[in-house]
């Protein structure tokens, strides 16, 4: 890229060159970021794209958050209260919570806002399942609410805290009582975070600003992920939409950004050798790249279809094109369940495994009954991650014989398609690859694609009752042995129905300024807490 276009880039998402920006930044802590790709969607329920998430982990809040041990403490609550049969969870906020329009949290927004992220959340669809009809949550009063169970559900409040996508964000009622399959829209945002969204600022694909929200007042604890003090040290985060990973280098390499969020991998040894650029790996579950199915429409709505890749992929193919030739970056022999974690396992893992084959994939694709129908491959050409992941699909699939319209686009434009149910003639799709943070697979409460409830599960909509029984198993287990039990047995379910692909797990590092300090570690992205020293 030229010098000229380097600067007009840079100027257009308010980067340091351009002196109108310096001139409205004067007298303000600023902090600058590259996000890992455009923020197209701001509605982090009706969307699981983790630049969602972040956006919303600045403007919203949540009841629990986790701590550096993965467990939930109380955040936009003062405490809750558990009947002794354990079956009525009463819930009390705590004082001084305030919407970004100064009105105040209320016990309702809370129940709206919940019942809004449960019909679209792995772990809130599990709770409405235990539900008793009718009376299930309830406002008590202002800052009180209830919720009622037929059964006990012990990880409720792991569910009101997890990160993982849908993240349950409380909202204002009003919002909160937007259809969850509908978007609310930009000029709609109202939050009770540590930051507030300057929708007046907003170019999307370009620039997206954050201002520090006087009303917020943080718990008074020390920060531990994503539970303790949020306390917001920038007056102003920018984020900067750098799509070229060049550009992005070279204005964290000069100063004229803090942070780059996910930098290209072979970018890292040059960031590395700058003695003000600080190279980290901040998620130490790292993430799980995955393929993922259209269930829906021909041809991956038969399962035989599906498996029918299973002897073309091999992992290492993938993760050397994502992450390059560092073993150290990532891992093959990856399931269902995270690695190296309580629940992870080998069951069925032949499947991957074993020796690889195009021409045993080519059989079985032939037995499936594929007749040259058109498949329809969603590619993020704009995000360094997932780019090779779709590179490497396409190859496979084109090697296996199979009629692949490649469509090359942006991730923003994956996460509004990906929505469709349509046909492919009709705009619809057929696959695409992603990464799902460590954080999300670790069991099967919260593992998204590993739904198989039909048009209520996760883009790609399969249905797969015998998972969805191991998976109501799974949370009436009696011990860890008894769940590990089971999670053998849906690793090698998911092998027969294949919702998905697990690819690889990969350890995405981050760059930024050695000036920062006080990013959290084993987290998403979260700017509170950040300085500049």
């Amino acid at each position: 890229m030229t010098g000229i276009r380097r600067r007009t880039v840079l100027a257009a998402a308010g980067g340091a060159l351009a002196a109108p920006s310096i001139l409205a930044a004067q007298g303000q802590r600023v902090l600058k970021f590259v996000p890992q790709s455009n923020l197209t969607a701001l509605d982090p329920i009706w969307t699981t794209a983790y630049v969602t998430r972040n956006h919303a982990l600045m403007v919203w809040d949540t009841l629990y958050g986790l701590d550096e041990r993965f467990e939930p403490r109380p955040q936009m609550l003062e405490g809750h209260v558990l009947s002794a049969d354990q079956l009525h969870w009463t819930f009390t906020l705590r004082d001084g919570l305030r919407w970004h329009d100064g009105g105040p949290v209320r016990a309702a927004d809370c129940v709206a806002s919940i019942r809004r992220w449960a019909k679209r959340d792995a772990m809130g669809q599990r709770l409405l399942a235990l539900a008793r009809d009718g009376e299930t949550l309830k406002a008590l009063d202002d800052r009180r609410f209830e919720i009622r169970l037929d059964r006990p559900f012990p990880l409720l409040p792991f569910a009101l805290g997890k990160p993982a996508t849908p993240a349950p964000f409380m909202m204002p009622e009003q919002l909160a009582n937007t259809d969850p399959f509908t978007q609310i829209s930009p000029d709609s945002i109202v939050g009770s975070g540590p930051f507030r969204f300057k929708r007046d600022e907003m170019v999307s694909g370009s620039l997206f600003v954050y201002e520090r929200f006087e009303g917020y007042v943080p718990r008074q604890e020390a920060p531990s992920q994503m539970a303790g003090g949020k306390v917001a040290q920038f007056d102003r985060v920018e984020w900067q939409v750098i799509p070229d990973a060049a550009t992005a280098n070279g204005a964290l390499m000069n100063g004229e950004v803090d942070w780059w969020e996910q930098p290209q991998v072979d970018l890292l040894p040059g960031l590395r050798r700058n003695r003000n650029v600080v190279v980290e790996q901040v998620e130490p579950l790292g993430n799980i790249a995955t393929i993922r199915f259209n269930s829906l429409t021909p041809p991956f709505n038969s399962a035989a279809m599906r498996r029918a890749l299973l002897p073309a992929i091999d992992q290492g193919d993938y993760m050397t094109a994502v992450m390059g030739t560092d073993e150290s970056l990532w891992r093959r022999g990856v399931g269902v369940f995270t690695p190296s974690t309580p629940l992870a396992t080998d069951a069925g893992l032949e499947a991957l495994s074993g020796p690889r084959s195009i021409e045993e994939a080519k059989r079985r694709l032939a037995e499936a009954g594929y007749n040259g129908e058109k498949v329809v491959l969603l590619a993020a050409t704009d995000f360094p991650i997932l780019k090779p992941m779709a590179e490497v699909t396409n190859d496979v699939l084109k090697r296996m014989g199979v009629n692949v319209d490649y469509v090359a686009t942006d991730w923003g434009t994956v996460v509004q398609r990906r929505a469709s149910k349509e046909k492919v003639e009709n705009g619809g799709w057929s696959l695409f690859c992603t990464g799902w943070s460590g954080l999300d697979m670790l069991n099967p409460a919260g593992n998204l694609p590993l739904r198989g409830n039909g048009e209520q599960a996760w883009f790609g909509w399969p249905t797969a009752p015998r998972l969805e029984a191991l998976r109501d198993a799974w949370f009436e287990a009696p011990d860890l042995a008894a769940q590990k039990q089971i999670c053998d047995d849906i690793q090698r379910q998911v092998f027969e129905d294949v919702p998905y692909i697990p690819i690889g797990q990969y350890f995405q590092p981050t760059a930024y300024r050695r000036s920062l300090s006080g990013i959290l570690k084993g987290a998403p992205v979260m700017f509170y807490n950040v300085r500049r020293t």
